[in-house]
C-alpha cells in the first residue's frame, strides 16, 4: 500500500506531483511514443568481472538475452531463488532460445519462461544455479519521495546502478496493467527492462519495465508482483517463435 499521498494523472496524461517541491519537475504531457522494449544486442558483451566487491544485489542481477527469430535482445532480471528469476514479458516475448549471464560472467540455459497479462511480468526457470543471492522483496510499495536505486544491464552492457526517488502511482501510460504503477526519477535505457529496483535498505520494491522520454522511469510495484508471485495460475508459459511464423524457411 502507497504509504503517503499520491497525486492522480492529470489532463493530457501528465504525471501530477503535489506536496514536494524537491522532487524533479514532471513533463507537461505525457508522450505516446514509450520506450519499453529490450535493446538490440551486438552481440555478447563481456561483464565487468571483479574478485570482490559485488553487492548482493548485483550478485542476484542477470543479464537476459533473447534469440529470436530474425533479431537478438537483451534485457535484464533478478534472481527469487536458486533456480528462478523475474524480468518482463517482453524481454522474453518471440524467443527461441533465453540465455542468461550472471554478474561473475557464467552463461546458463533457461529451461522454461513463462508470463502474465495483468502485468509487464514475466517469469524464468533455470536447471542451472543462479548463484547463492537472491532478491529480498518488500511488504509494502516504496512512497512518494523514497530513495531508489535500479540494477541493471543498460544497453545489453555492463552492470551498472542508477539512483533516482519515487515521483508517484499513476495507471499504466502503455495500458497493459491491471491497477497502479509507479513513476520514478532514475534513468534507465533499453535493457534495463527487468532490473530489480531496491530501497535503501535493499530490499526490491518493483521492477522497471519501461521510460519516457522526459528520463522518467516505470515500475512495476513490489504489490503486483508479490500477488502474482503468490497466484501461479496467472502465469501461462510463453510460445516461442519459429521460423515458420515469420514466414521463412
Amino acid at each position: 500500500m502507497i504509504r503517503t499521498r499520491i497525486a492522480a494523472l492529470s489532463l493530457a496524461g501528465a504525471l501530477a506531483l503535489t506536496g514536494c517541491a524537491a522532487l524533479p519537475q514532471a513533463p507537461g504531457a505525457m508522450p505516446d511514443d514509450f520506450v519499453p522494449e529490450p535493446s538490440t544486442s551486438p552481440g555478447e558483451v563481456a561483464v565487468a568481472l571483479s574478485p570482490d566487491g559485488f553487492s548482493a544485489a548485483q550478485r542476484m542481477t542477470v543479464r537476459v538475452r533473447n534469440v529470436g527469430c530474425g533479431f537478438i535482445a537483451t534485457g535484464t532480471g533478478f534472481a527469487l531463488d536458486d533456480h528462478t528469476l523475474v524480468t518482463n514479458r517482453h524481454v522474453v516475448a518471440d524467443a527461441k532460445r533465453i540465455t542468461l549471464t550472471t554478474y561473475d560472467g557464467r552463461s546458463i540455459a533457461a529451461t522454461a519462461a513463462s508470463t502474465t497479462t495483468v502485468a509487464d511480468v514475466a517469469i524464468i526457470t533455470t536447471e542451472e544455479s543462479l548463484g547463492s543471492s537472491y532478491a529480498e522483496r518488500a511488504e509494502e510499495d516504496p512512497a512518494e519521495g523514497d530513495v531508489i536505486t535500479v540494477v541493471g544491464y543498460p544497453n545489453g552492457g555492463r552492470l551498472t546502478t542508477s539512483a533516482g526517488v519515487v515521483l508517484g502511482a499513476t495507471t499504466d501510460p502503455l495500458g497493459g496493467a491491471v491497477g497502479t504503477v509507479l513513476a520514478t526519477s532514475a534513468k534507465v535505457e533499453q535493457g534495463s527492462s527487468g532490473s530489480p529496483v531496491l530501497d535503501e535498505g535493499g530490499r526490491v520494491v518493483g521492477v522497471i519495465y519501461a521510460k519516457n522520454f522526459s528520463n522518467q522511469s516505470f515500475i512495476v510495484p513490489i504489490s503486483t508482483l508479490n500477488t502474482l508471485l503468490s497466484e501461479a495460475s496467472l502465469f501461462v508459459p510463453e510460445s516461442t517463435c519459429t521460423s515458420s511464423s515469420l514466414g521463412s524457411t
